[in-house]
Formats: C-alpha cells, structure tokens, sequence
C-alpha cells in the first residue's frame, strides 16, 4: 500500500481537513434526500444574498435518495471553488499568488511517479457484477444536480482521462457523464471549435477505426490533480506533469485496472471503460453552466468496466449552473490573469489595469469588463477592447472599458459608467463573424454572433459624486450600528469622491458648511456678485470671476 504520508500534496481528505480548520466547510449530518435536495440547499448560498466570502464547502454525511435508499459514502458539494478562498486553499497559496503559481507549474512541470498499490484501489469491482443495482457506479451517492430539469444524477466534478492514440500523450477534462445503469454512462465532450482535448482523442479514435476508446472518469483527485480539468492547458501537455509543478514534487499514479491509462493513485474513485466510437445515446436534460438547460442531445454512451475506490471515499460534486457557481469560481481565478497578461504583456497595453469576466448570469463568458487607468489614450483603450473580445473564442461578446474608480462587480456601477460617460455613435461598435461559443445556441448549426465594444471611460473631467463623502458616511455608519440597526452591507459606489472637475475652493466651502459655518459662505459670495449675467452662467473658482 502507498503511504499516503510520504506525499508532499494534500488528498481530498486532508483537503477538507484543511478547510474545516479554516471554518470554510459546512458539515451537515441531517439527512439529506441526494436527488432533490442537495444542490438546491448549497445554491442558497449562491443567491440567497450571501457575500462571496461567505460562501462554503459542504459536506454531506447523512445521505439517501428519492427512493428511500441510504447511502455510506459522504458527498462534498462546493470543496473546491465556492469561494476564492477554498480554491486557494487547494492550491496551498494566496488569492494572490495563484496566477504566478500556474506560471511556474506550466514554465517547470515535473513527471508523476509510477507506484504498484495505490489507496483508489483498496475496493475494486469487475466483471458481472458491475450490472447489478447496488454495484458499479449505482453504489455512488451523485447527485441531481438541477431538480426539475435533469434526468439523470451526473458526474460534475471529475478528470476524465483519455489518450491520444498516436502520440500516447494523456489529457484530462472537467466532463459531464450521465448515469444511465450500473455499468453505463452518457459522457459529454464539448465538440465546439477550440472544445475538449478527449473530442480530439475521439475523432482520432474514429479516423483509426476504433470502435471504442479507453477512458478513466476520476473522482475526487488530489486538489492539484483535481484543478487540472478545468484548466485550459496546450493539448500537448500531460496535466499530471503541470500537475507535479503545482505541487513541487511528483503526483503519485497508478496504472488502471482495465483500461491501459494512468490515474492518480490518491483518488477517491476511478470508474474504467470504453466509450463507443460507432454510436450516440441521447443523454437529457442538462442545467449546464453557461446558465441554461442544454436540452437532450446525444452524446457518447460508456461501458463501465471496473470501479475502484478507498475505503473511506468522499464523491465530489461541483454547485454549477447559473453563474455565480462553482464553476464559474474556478474559471474566473484561472482566466482574468490570462486575459490581463494577454493584453498588459503580450499586446504591450500599459494602461490595462485589470481584466474581469462577469460572472452573476452570464457565466464569464460573455462579459468582459476591462479597466484602464486615467488619461490611457483612446487608442489604446480601442486595442485593449479588440484584444480581449477576440483573445478567446468563447469569452468577450461584450467588452466594456472603465476607469478604476468603477466597481466592476457592480452591474449597476457598469451601467452608470455607460449612461454617463459614452456617446454612442462615438464610444460603441458592433462587430460581425463571431462564433457561439458556450451557450444555448451551438455553433456547429451555422449561426453567427456578433461582438459589442463600449467604451465607456470618461472622455474628460467630470463633478464628483453626489453622495456625502467618504469621512461623513463612515460617521454615519459608526451611529447606525451603534444604534443597533439592521446590518449593512455597503454598495459600491457608497460615498461621494472627486472624478477631475473638482476645486480645493469648493473643498474649503463644504468644510465650512459641514462645520455649521455656512453664513461664512454667505458673505464671501456677497463679495462675488455680478450685474447683467444670465443666471446659469459658470463660476470660476480659480479666479473668483464668471467663465
């Protein structure tokens, strides 16, 4: 048996150890019915108000079906990604420096090491009994992940293994794999352009004449292995090599017991088989994470030729779906460093600050707000709007470019910004010839989208906010909760600031109206009165005289 102590990486295990020290996992002991009531419970925290930093991992111990049926094996919904904070902590880093870690671990990869005995072999089951109710993967407690639309308890969370039959390079995939019977699965690869790698493996599969194709769906992979799926890396890269590089050390695999694949030897579950290259199988309704059902298609039937787990095996399962989710955490960490790298370093825009996908709704995908800083040229901020609607097929329908003082997590900020710092005709274009990408619509029946870009950085100084400023909220604040009202949440923008059309005459003014002094005021504008000017006229502070 490999001793799990020589790693130098977390299990899933030791994963939500970490996280139940942190106080970011939920244990929920009461029963729970898998099938209608899970991922609706942990969507709550999704919708129900929650800040992102409340959000958490749960772990489910008490668990039994629609039907009744009980189940021994605990299910972990949200473990790795519901917040910034638990994806941190499965990378064993910051916030912060997640970006720089996956620089390193793709620039120096390290090999995974081959071992003979592996814990996601302590239980294994081939042969006859795979078809049996109660065996092969009808012993696993999955859930439904959409009550009321799915048809199907479905693999979310995994690392779906396949190999390239020419080169003999692995690849791993976050796919979604229905059950249909104990021993077979609907499993679906994204066919898009620039979609799943196991497409590719497939296809390649076919062109040999294969009928079918070997495949490991994994379960529960160490945090480093686990994050590899939704990554999207060069086909031509073994994610267990960047997967080394994340964790300094090799990752310990193991050869799987039929198929001719390695698989992480510290996962929890392993379900071999083969996928069929000669036939389709409609799979069902799906709630996918672009944020709509996908409907019933059909897609790759799998028969399941062995299962293999611990002992002690936790079944994970991602919150996806309508944006903010899982998923979507997962990608957001992993894509807005591309996107600012992309356009800061590789396209040389200095006056980037940031890059953010929008996530609430639509999914990161189409939305795409990029901040710049003050006084970057309008040049510059139309290469920085082309670059990032066109430096990912699927990403940046719409790109909006904003100064930093908007809250780009705050639709009604972005929204503020385009009322009152665009011009239409001027500050937005339209552009043709844009795949579907991701979404309701699928790209391969031929329609078209389009692109929008919307400048809306201000074009020159602005007056201020009018909200009190900053000392006098914070003030108010202080009184409020003092007076034990009801808990704040403030929404950015929540006091009033300077946006260039502002005069420290105007400062002194308001300081001494602040301070009951008004009548101060009074007198200076006496002094300042101005016969035959039409009321509206400008005042100049600098001078003390009309514009």
């Amino acid at each position: 048996m490999n001793d799990r102590a020589t790693t130098t990486y977390r299990d899933l295990h030791d994963h939500i150890a970490e996280l139940e020290r942190r106080d970011l996992l939920v244990r929920v002991d009461r029963e729970i019915d898998k099938d209608a009531e899970m991922h609706p419970l942990v969507r709550w925290q999704f919708v129900g108000g929650l800040k992102e930093e409340e959000r958490k991992a749960f772990l489910f111990t008490n668990i039994r079906d629609g039907k009744g049926r009980k189940y021994d094996i605990p299910v972990i919904v949200g473990g790795l990604a519901a917040n910034k904070a638990i994806y941190a902590t499965g990378m064993g880093c910051d916030v912060s420096e997640i970006q720089a870690k996956w620089d390193q671990a793709i620039a120096h990869p390290i090999p995974p090491r081959e071992v003979e005995a592996a814990p996601c072999h302590e239980i294994v089951e081939t042969g006859e009994i795979l078809s049996r109710e109660g065996h092969g993967i009808d012993i696993l407690p999955i859930p439904v992940s959409t009550p009321g639309f799915d048809s199907a308890p479905t693999l979310s969370a995994t690392n779906v293994i396949t190999k390239d039959p020419e080169s003999g390079i692995q690849n791993m995939g976050t796919y979604r794999c229905a059950l249909k019977a104990p021993d077979r699965l609907a499993v679906r690869m994204a066919t898009r352009v620039g979609g799943a790698g196991g497409y590719q493996h497939y296809l390649k599969h076919q062109a040999r004449g294969d009928g079918e194709m070997p495949v490991a769906i994994v379960l529960g992979c160490p945090p480093y292995v686990a994050f590899m799926g939704p990554q999207k890396l060069p086909l031509d890269l073994d994610e267990f090599d960047v997967a080394g590089g994340l964790a300094g050390a090799p990752i310990n695999v193991v050869k799987a017991k039929t198929v001719d694949l390695m698989v992480p030897a510290e996962a929890e579950i392993v379900i071999e088989g083969y996928i069929d290259t000669t036939k389709v199988e409609p799979e069902g309704p799906f709630g996918e994470s672009h944020g709509h059902v996908a409907l019933e298609e059909y897609n790759m039937p799998m028969r399941v030729t062995a299962v293999t787990r611990r002992r002690d095996a936790v079944v994970p399962s991602y919150i996806s779906q309508v944006a903010p989710s899982e998923s979507s955490v997962i990608k957001r960490v992993a894509y807005e460093p591309l996107f600012l790298r992309h356009l800061r370093d590789t396209m040389s825009i200095k006056g980037v600050k940031k890059v953010s996908l929008h996530e609430p709704l639509t999914g990161l995908l189409r939305v795409t707000v990029v901040t710049v800083a003050d006084g970057t040229p309008p040049t510059e901020i139309w290469r920085a709007l082309y670059g990032a609607a066109f430096f990912k097929g699927d990403c940046g329908k719409i790109c909006i470019a904003v100064n930093d003082d908007i809250d780009v997590d705050s639709p009604d900020a972005i929204l503020w910004a385009m009322a009152y710092r665009t011009n239409p005709i001027k500050d937005m274009q339209t552009l043709p010839h844009r795949g579907q990408g991701h979404g309701p619509k699928r790209e391969h029946k031929g329609e078209e989208d389009s692109t929008l870009l919307v400048d809306a950085t201000m074009k020159s100084p602005m007056p201020p906010l009018a909200l009190p400023t900053q000392e006098y909220m914070e003030r108010a604040k202080g009184i409020w909760e003092e007076m034990g009202l009801p808990r704040l949440v403030p929404q950015s923008p929540w006091h009033g600031y300077s946006l260039g059309a502002w005069h420290p005459y105007w400062d002194a003014s308001a300081a001494r109206a602040a301070a009951g002094d008004y009548l101060e005021n009074g007198r200076i504008s006496l002094g300042q009165q101005q016969p035959g000017l039409k009321p509206e006229s400008r005042f100049n502070p600098e001078t003390g005289e009309p514009e």
